[in-house]
């Protein structure tokens, strides 16, 4: 699948939109697995990085102006709900305070949860140079006035084109950009009459158009609720696959930070460490054995009769030498 997100979209998970990072989390998984392929011109990378600041510094402006000003009557002082009520408001103020100077250093730091989720997107995605054969044919569709891009403005024709040069022909494209450079005027859920057409011609291929990054996981990964649980199925294949013993330590540590494993993932787990040498072979190792422990013990009601005993069996033989000799009761 082949996606280009433009970089407002990037910018609206820094402002007070509804647009959940948990969206960018995902994508982040599904282009590992190479599901989706995100195209990244390096016009979008220096259009975001010029824009962020400014992005920022709007959010902040309205969560400073979030203030309680309360002014009471005079009238209400005989009362005690007065002074819970001026408690309250003091205690809002120290943590509005708080957040501010939190928030600021993540800013200042480029820590900010968005910071690190937008930058494993860029690394992850396929770039795209900006060369002078990319701007001379962008400044002509801007002469000759074909969208997408304002008057003066080359940036999103950049992009276009960029995107004609490099998505396979015959690929479809599916666009997420909320700027009306690319929606249609009648209506704002549809790309530009001009671009569907062109694309068509061009690529022997359609675009599907979407303002949001939530309608497209909502229409072509409704069974994807979060980001972790694509990550897990991601890392179990790994394991499946791993072919030598630092990969199969590395994935053994991405695994243990999860707790809990569907019956199916449970078993895919104990088939892969049971099948795989390369899993099999470590066993006596402390990661790996204490990893496959745990999921035994925590999750005996999910795994296969059959697989349990099988996995049990060799976790006994396999013991790392500062463990106990007595067997393990699992």
């Amino acid at each position: 699948m082949h996606l280009f997100i433009d970089t407002n979209v990037f910018l609206s998970f820094y402002h007070l939109t509804s647009d959940d990072l948990e969206e960018l989390r995902k994508l982040s998984v599904l282009i590992e697995k190479d599901e989706i392929t995100l195209y990244l011109p390096k016009q979008v990378v220096d259009e975001f990085r010029r824009n962020r600041e400014g992005k920022i510094a709007d959010a902040i402006k309205r969560l400073n102006d979030q203030k309680l000003n309360l002014n009471f009557p005079q009238l209400c002082k005989d009362y005690s709900e007065f002074s819970k009520l001026r408690d309250l408001q003091k205690d809002y103020e120290i943590q509005h305070s708080i957040l501010l100077k939190s928030i600021n250093a993540d800013v200042e730091s480029n820590t900010l949860k968005a910071d690190k989720i937008i930058k494993d997107l860029f690394t992850k995605a396929l770039s795209i140079e900006t060369t002078r054969a990319l701007v001379a044919k962008a400044r002509l569709r801007m002469e000759i006035g074909n969208p997408p891009g304002k008057n003066g403005s080359l940036g999103d024709a950049i992009n276009w084109e960029s995107l004609m040069l490099t998505v396979p022909d015959s690929e479809d494209l599916y666009l997420v950009a909320d700027d009306r450079d690319y929606f249609s005027s009648l209506d704002k859920n549809r790309p530009k009459e001009f671009l569907v057409l062109e694309w068509n011609r061009e690529k022997s291929s359609k675009i599907s158009f979407y303002r949001k990054l939530a309608p497209f996981f909502k229409e072509h990964y409704p069974e994807i609720k979060l980001a972790s649980e694509v990550e897990k199925e991601l890392l179990i294949s790994k394991l499946c696959a791993s072919s030598n013993f630092t990969n199969t330590h590395s994935i053994i540590a991405k695994l243990s930070n999860f707790v809990d494993f569907s019956p199916a993932q449970a078993n895919e787990i104990v088939e892969a460490a049971l099948s795989n040498n390369q899993v099999r072979w470590i066993f006596g190792d402390s990661d790996v054995f204490d990893f496959l422990s745990t999921l035994a013990l925590t999750h005996k009601d999910k795994i296969e009769d059959g697989l349990y005993e099988d996995l049990t069996d060799e976790l006994n033989e396999e013991k790392p030498e500062d463990e106990p000799d007595d067997e393990i009761h699992f």
